[in-house]
């Protein structure tokens, strides 16, 4: 009885997850497999659309710029947020030295994009007036990287506080023994801080990459994937395929392939989560 209870108890939990996920996703399915624009009546094609992503070179360049443009925003993002969880740990000003940080992540995101532009224009922007900025509205290079700065602004807080949960969660005796045999802080951080760190670093690494694969917003409200599709990220290039081109069968496509690609790096977290076990 208590067993048939739970599942009660859990069926419109199952039902909701259904029903908001599930079926959608199974939509996209059907929709992959048509040649539509939204418009026109849709054409069963079967796996065409597939077919063409595998031969498509801007599918390619976009999966490219995505790789490189959560290269360019992983490591910083780690090394920060453990030097930050390590810089706060014990201070009397952590906590809200912490809240400062969480804050950008609060702040909507496109009132937080608009700052960032008219802050980082480089012709009319309130920093430019001060010190030279980079021409990023010409450069797909200085435009990723504003989009991969704003990106670790923005997350920043949450990755000090995950480093930091674990920071808190290893055992004092530990170091307090390693500074009784000898060791130094350095010795002590490699040998004892930073394997415990590991769960904590794995996560955000994983998770982190994750988003990559599905940056969207930023790209969008920052760069609109220029200049010259410098910033053309997957998830912007799945929009402007859709919504700007009208290839809705060939977006779902799209959709289900980037789905492959984050379940992927997601199975490679439950991995290595299981490895740190």
């Amino acid at each position: 009885m208590g067993r048939r209870s739970a599942y009660w108890f859990a069926l419109p939990a199952v039902g909701f997850l259904g029903l908001f996920l599930l079926y959608p996703f199974l939509d996209v399915l059907r929709f992959s497999t048509w040649d539509w624009s939204g418009l026109s009546e849709p054409r069963p094609i079967g796996l065409e659309n597939y077919w063409d992503i595998l031969q498509d070179p801007d599918f390619y360049k976009s999966l490219r710029i995505t790789l490189v443009f959560g290269a360019m925003t992983l490591l910083p993002f780690i090394l920060l947020s453990i030097l930050l969880a390590l810089a706060l740990d014990g201070q009397p000003y952590e906590r809200p030295v912490k809240a400062l940080l969480f804050l950008p992540g609060l702040v909507t995101l496109g009132g937080a994009t608009v700052a960032w532009y008219t802050l980082f224009s480089p012709e009319y922007g309130a920093l430019a007036s001060l010190v030279p900025v980079p021409r990023w509205d010409q450069s797909p290079f200085w435009a990723l990287v504003l989009v991969s700065l704003f990106t670790i602004w923005r997350h920043i807080g949450y990755g000090v506080l995950v480093v930091s949960a674990r920071l808190k969660a290893i055992p004092k005796t530990l170091l307090e023994a390693a500074a009784v045999d000898g060791a130094s802080p350095a010795q002590t951080f490699r040998f004892i801080t930073l394997p415990l760190l590991r769960p904590a670093i794995t996560y955000l690494l994983v998770i982190g990459t994750v988003l990559s694969l599905q940056s969207y917003t930023a790209v969008f409200l920052l760069t609109r994937g220029g200049p010259f599709g410098g910033t053309e990220v997957l998830g912007y290039y799945l929009y402007k395929t859709g919504f700007e081109v009208g290839r809705l069968g060939y977006a779902a496509a799209l959709t289900v392939v980037i789905l492959l690609l984050t379940l992927f790096f997601a199975a490679a977290q439950v991995r290595l989560l299981r490895e740190e076990k």
